[in-house]
């Protein structure tokens, strides 16, 4: 059988590096084989974030296992605050070899969650940002990491509308140095056409509005190698 992904954004407490390893063990138990944890942490403060949603998000994790239904019931009764889930198709135009044993990523990792305009049909959305937008967001960032999550629907009642949701993996000095952001190497110039390239683009399909932007520091937990 093979895993399903599935994002869930956390809208309360202040989870902590602790309180993901607990939280981590608990998905295992329940028959994950990857956990992620992006928390929304001091490391990561002075980076951008938009809230669109009340209460933000503050922490963002993924698993991927056979059945969600047990691993999102565990995750659900560990944390304090409201959670939201939706099922995922992942695809990775930047795909790195990171670590995966719980250390924490050398990076700013921005999670972007996308909402569809309503003027616009679901196929023509999705080949605007997949095929129209993509290699724009990678020649006008700096990013080492880039994953595209398509929501295929939701896991949790009540859950707001979300149409995608992006996983961006940024240099460090991209948190308060916005070259090292879009990889313009203090060129004044350089900087302003690609923000303009990128602003183009991300109009042409909503993503300029109504999203929620949540900068943070990633932890991955590759749970297959504690099976073996």
């Amino acid at each position: 059988m093979t895993d399903s992904k599935v994002i869930v954004a956390i809208r309360g407490g202040e989870p902590t590096r602790a309180d993901a390893g607990v939280l981590v063990e608990r998905c295992a138990a329940a028959g994950a084989t990857r956990v992620q944890v992006n928390i929304s942490d001091d490391l990561v403060a002075g980076a951008m974030r938009i809230d669109e949603l009340d209460p933000p998000i503050v922490a963002v994790m993924a698993f991927w296992a056979p059945e969600s239904g047990p691993v999102l019931t565990v995750v659900d009764d560990a944390l304090e605050g409201p959670i939201d889930a939706w099922a995922v198709t992942a695809r990775a135009p930047l795909n790195p070899e990171l670590p995966a044993d719980g250390t924490r990523i050398d990076g700013l990792s921005n999670i972007a969650f996308l909402r569809r305009p309503d003027d616009l049909e679901r196929d023509e959305w999705l080949r605007r940002w997949l095929e129209d937008h993509t290699q724009v967001a990678i020649d006008t960032q700096a990013t080492f990491g880039y994953v595209q999550n398509i929501v295929e629907g939701p896991l949790t009642e009540n859950a707001p509308p979300v149409s995608a949701i992006v996983e961006e993996l940024f240099p460090m000095a991209a948190v308060g140095d916005i070259h090292a952001f879009y990889g313009s190497g203090g060129d004044q110039r350089e900087l302003e056409r690609r923000m303009t390239l990128m602003l183009e683009s991300v109009s042409r399909f909503g993503a300029d509005r109504t999203l929620d932007v949540v900068p943070t520091s990633r932890y991955d937990f590759d749970l297959t190698r504690s099976m073996t």
